[in-house]
């Protein structure tokens, strides 16, 4: 989730988010790391948008902060679209990384996911900004795959988890890592039907789940 907001005087659309991250897994380190990930990979593509017919360029500034006391109340009353909040756990349940829907600003990472390169925090946000899965995850024969492809998809061998594997069989799908922001995925924000306010609009809807350490609410866990 976030806003985006016009600067047409020096041909801009920048869109505002900011990190929150809290949990036993949280910490500045993985944090900052979350956070450069994002607007790296979101700005290396050099999005154009066109807003009344005038090209712009989009410009990601994100933020982050880790909040270690956070209360669930202060997720839940939340009112700035720009916040999103995210509990950092080593379990997660199914052993992945979620966001609470599409077009959101709360999830749950697990910090296996968050490695250096992963791609998981700028995939992630792709969902909070209310971009899905592609239906066709075969992507053999299309070159560097797109941000918004999901664990499993087909890809050319070098894309692979193992180049040296048979497509489909383990190790032989789309190490996470080779994803990429295409012009096709700011494309799919669809930024001019956004209804902007005195040249300010927000992206996304507010979810404000406050999640609990899926480690102490598990029975089997504990």
């Amino acid at each position: 989730m976030g806003t985006a907001e016009l600067d047409i005087s020096n041909h801009s659309l920048l869109i505002y988010s900011h990190i929150v991250t809290y949990g036993n897994a949280a910490d500045e380190p993985i944090t900052e790391s979350i956070r450069e990930e994002i607007e790296t990979m979101w700005n290396e593509v050099h999005g154009l948008v066109h807003i009344k017919g005038q090209p712009l360029n989009v410009v990601f500034k994100i933020t982050a902060a880790v909040q270690p006391n956070i209360l669930p109340v202060d997720v839940y009353q939340n009112t700035d679209p720009r916040n999103n909040y995210f509990r950092i756990e080593e379990f997660a349940y199914g052993n992945i990384s979620f966001v609470d829907g599409l077009g959101c600003n709360s999830g749950y990472f697990k910090l296996e996911n968050l490695y250096k390169g992963s791609t998981t925090a700028a995939h992630e946000y792709g969902h909070t900004l209310g971009l899905e899965h592609p239906l066709d995850i075969d992507y053999r024969g299309k070159a560097v795959p797109g941000i918004m492809y999901p664990r499993g998809t087909l890809v050319d061998p070098q894309f692979q988890y193992d180049p040296s594997i048979p497509a489909g069989v383990t190790g032989g799908t789309m190490h996470p890592m080779y994803r990429r922001v295409r012009q096709q995925d700011i494309d799919d924000l669809k930024i001019n039907r956004l209804k902007f306010e005195n040249g300010k609009a927000v992206i996304g809807e507010f979810t404000n789940v406050y999640h609990w350490n899926h480690a102490e609410i598990d029975p089997a866990i504990s």
